[in-house]
C-alpha cells in the first residue's frame, strides 16, 4: 500500500482541480472559515441555553453555521440536509425534544473547550449513548472546523473514497463507524504527514475524490459508459466551477481596489486582507495601496490575526481605531461574512463604527433576511451592504465628493 498511496497522493496533490488546490490550499476563504464557524457554533449554545433555539432547522442559529460551512462548496456540498427538520420521522430529535437539545448544546460547548481528542471522543461516545433520533456523525464536519487537526469532516462521498482506499465496508450514520474511520485516517496521516498536512482536511479531501469518482486509483479501462460518462460529466461540472470562482476572485478584488481607493481618498489608512496584500487590480499592487504596519490593537493574538482577514479595513489616520470595516463575498457565499463582521463587533467595536456587505446584486434578498435576525440586529456595530454595482459605478464620485466615511451612506442599504 505504502508505494500505491505515494502515488495516489502525489496524483491528488498535482492535479490543478482536485480538491487539494482548489479548496484546501489555494482558498482564502477556508482560512477564514474557522474562526467564524467557531463563533457561530458558540451562538447555537448560547440559543439553546436561552432557550431562543427553534423547534425547526430554518431560521435558527445551526442553520445559519451549516450554511457558512456549506459556502466552502467543494467537500461540504450538502451537509446542511442531515439536520433538516423531518416531522414525520421526528428527525434529527434536537428541535422538539428539550431534552436532547440541551444535550446537543452541551455537546456542542464541551468540544468547543476541549484540549485533547481524547475529551472530544468521551463527548461523542457520551451523546451516542442517549440514541438520539437522526443526529449522527454528520456532527463531523461541524467537528472539523472546531479542531481540524483532530477530527475530519464527515459525509457520504468521503466514506464510499474511505472504503475504496482501504478496501472497507464503513457504513454512513453511525458514531462507532465515524470513530474508526477517524482512528485510520489519523494514522494514515501521521504516516504520511511531510506529504498531507497537519490538519485532516487534506487527507478527507483525497477520499472525497476517490468517493465521487473524481479521482479514480485503479485502472479506469473497465469502466461502462455509463460510468465514464458520468466521470466526464463531473469533470466538465469542475471545470466550469473553477472558471466561475477565477470570474468571481477577480470581482472580489476589484471591490477591494475601489474600498482602498476611496478610503485613501477619504483620508484614512486603508488595509486590505493580510492574505490579500500580495493581489492586485487594473496594474495597481494592493500591497503599494495598503499600509505595511498593522495598527496594534488590543486583542488577544488569534483575535487580531482574524481581523487581519477582513477584506478591507479603514482605521483613523495614524490610529487603531476602526472606522469602517468592508467583508466583499461572492454570489455562493454571505453567511460567513456577515458572522466575521458579528465577531468583529464583539472583539473591538465600540458602537461608533459601521460594518459592510459587499454584496453581487444577486444576492439582495438574502442579505436582507440574513441580517434581519434578531441575533444580528442586537449586536452594537450596524451592518449595513453595499451592491457591487454600486460602488463600482460611484467609486470615482464618492472619491471625488467624500469628507468622511458618511459618504458611503449615500450608496449603502440596510436591512
Amino acid at each position: 500500500m505504502a508505494t500505491d498511496l505515494n502515488h495516489i497522493i502525489t496524483q491528488y496533490k498535482t492535479d490543478s482541480q482536485s480538491v487539494f488546490n482548489t479548496w484546501f490550499i489555494d482558498n482564502d476563504q477556508r482560512l477564514k472559515a474557522f474562526r467564524t464557524i467557531r463563533r457561530g457554533v458558540l451562538q447555537v449554545v448560547v440559543d439553546i441555553k436561552n432557550k431562543n433555539f427553534p423547534n425547526d432547522f430554518k431560521g435558527s442559529s445551526l442553520e445559519f453555521v451549516l450554511n457558512c460551512i456549506a459556502e466552502q462548496k467543494q467537500i461540504f456540498v450538502g451537509v446542511s440536509h442531515p439536520f433538516y427538520w423531518k416531522p414525520k420521522l421526528r428527525i434529527p430529535d434536537i428541535y422538539e425534544h428539550q431534552g436532547n437539545k440541551t444535550a446537543f448544546g452541551q455537546f456542542l460547548e464541551n468540544c468547543i473547550n476541549a484540549k485533547t481528542e481524547e475529551q472530544i471522543i468521551k463527548e461523542i461516545v457520551r451523546l451516542d449513548a442517549l440514541k438520539i433520533k437522526g443526529l449522527g456523525p454528520a456532527v463531523g464536519s461541524i467537528l472539523y472546523f472546531l479542531h481540524p487537526t483532530l477530527f475530519p469532516p464527515f459525509n457520504t462521498a468521503i466514506v464510499n473514497g474511505f472504503n475504496a482506499l482501504f478496501n472497507d465496508k464503513k457504513k454512513l450514520g453511525s458514531w462507532s463507524e465515524y470513530l474508526k474511520i477517524r482512528e485510520v485516517l489519523v494514522e494514515t496521516n501521521n504516516k504520511y504527514k511531510t506529504h498531507l498536512s497537519n490538519d485532516l482536511g487534506a487527507i478527507a479531501g483525497l477520499c472525497f475524490e476517490i468517493g465521487t469518482q473524481k479521482m479514480l486509483i485503479g485502472n479506469d479501462e473497465y469502466l461502462s459508459e455509463e460510468e465514464r460518462n458520468k466521470l466526464e460529466k463531473s469533470i466538465e461540472k469542475r471545470q466550469r466551477e473553477i472558471q466561475e470562482e477565477k470570474q468571481e476572485d477577480n470581482q472580489h478584488s476589484e471591490m477591494q481596489f475601489h474600498l482602498l481607493k476611496i478610503g485613501q481618498s477619504l483620508g484614512y489608512d486603508a488595509f486590505v486582507a493580510s492574505n490579500d496584500r500580495s493581489r492586485s487590480y487594473d496594474g495597481k499592487s494592493f500591497s503599494f495601496m495598503s499600509p505595511d504596519k498593522f495598527p496594534a490593537i488590543n486583542c488577544d493574538k488569534e483575535t487580531t490575526n482574524t481581523i487581519k482577514l477582513i477584506d478591507v479595513l479603514w482605521f483613523k489616520k495614524g490610529t487603531n481605531k476602526v472606522i469602517c470595516a468592508f467583508e466583499v463575498e461572492k454570489s455562493t457565499s454571505i453567511y460567513s461574512g456577515i458572522l466575521r463582521l458579528t465577531d468583529l463587533s464583539y472583539s473591538i467595536a465600540d458602537g461608533d463604527e459601521i460594518f459592510y456587505l459587499v454584496i453581487p446584486n444577486s444576492r439582495e434578498k438574502d442579505v436582507v433576511s440574513q441580517l434581519s435576525r434578531p441575533s444580528i440586529k442586537q449586536i452594537k456595530t450596524p451592518i449595513k451592504f453595499i451592491l457591487f454595482s454600486e460602488l463600482r459605478q460611484h467609486c470615482e464620485a464618492l472619491c471625488r465628493f467624500g469628507e468622511n466615511h458618511q459618504i458611503m451612506e449615500k450608496i449603502a442599504k440596510s436591512a
